[in-house]
């Protein structure tokens, strides 16, 4: 396939020749591209066809558009961050400007930047206690656990949330799937390769105390595990 900054920017300017500003992200872009790494690409436009998304093959590549206007990309920005989980303002902070007519890209670009490296809203008290109680439950839950079909998708299932909370007590935005990862492995190595390590072990080899210490740790760092005493009110 050709070079895919290349393909981005001939596909923005066959498609979109009105683009203000246009944005290529991803992993095409760093050391963990593979076979199938698509383009995730990021189009300002003052009107239609934005906003919309949509998912296409060009020239070989699997590409994902986004495309939106000024005040569309500030409207998912405000939305995504309440999640603490944008990928919106990853793609514009650390992605590659393609276009920019009037600024807008680079502005956009500094904004992205400054907001991601400021980080999420910080979880409430009453969000912490809950992540401390779910997370404490399905650790009850997995001591006890004799099902292999079980354990499988309760290991999953605490994975995710454990390294959701290591990233949210520290400060850090989330991410989905391959993301959640790598974000973790960013944030706090030490923490990543505890869990995915264990998780790794338990489950092709159904031990799971090396885990299960791992989810400890985690939660020793969000004030300790909780469950006598939780309430909501």
């Amino acid at each position: 396939m050709d070079d895919p900054v290349l393909t981005a920017r001939a596909l923005v300017q066959e498609r979109f020749p009105a683009a203000r500003a246009a944005f290529l992200a991803g992993s095409v872009l760093t050391h963990h591209r593979t076979p199938t790494s698509d383009l995730d690409i990021v189009v300002l436009l003052d009107g239609p066809p934005a906003p919309s998304r949509e998912n296409l093959v060009y020239r070989g590549w699997p590409v994902e558009l986004f495309v939106q206007t000024e005040d569309v990309w500030h409207g998912f920005a405000d939305q995504e961050t309440a999640k603490r989980n944008s990928p919106l303002l990853a793609m514009c902070a650390d992605g590659m400007l393609l276009v920019d007519t009037d600024g807008l890209g680079a502005s956009l670009q500094d904004k992205a930047r400054r907001r991601w490296a400021a980080g999420p809203p910080p979880l409430s008290d009453r969000e912490l206690d809950h992540q401390r109680y779910v997370l404490t439950d399905l650790l009850d839950d997995l001591r006890g656990c004799t099902d292999p079909v079980e354990r499988a998708y309760l290991l999953s299932h605490m994975l995710q949330r454990a390294s959701e909370l290591a990233l949210l007590v520290g400060g850090h935005w989330l991410g989905g799937g391959k993301w959640l990862s790598r974000r973790l492995a960013v944030a706090d190595p030490g923490v990543h390769r505890a869990l995915s390590e264990a998780a790794v072990r338990a489950i092709t080899a159904g031990e799971t105390k090396d885990f299960a210490e791992a989810v400890t740790r985690v939660l020793d760092l969000a004030g300790g595990p909780l469950w006598d005493g939780y309430a909501i009110r």
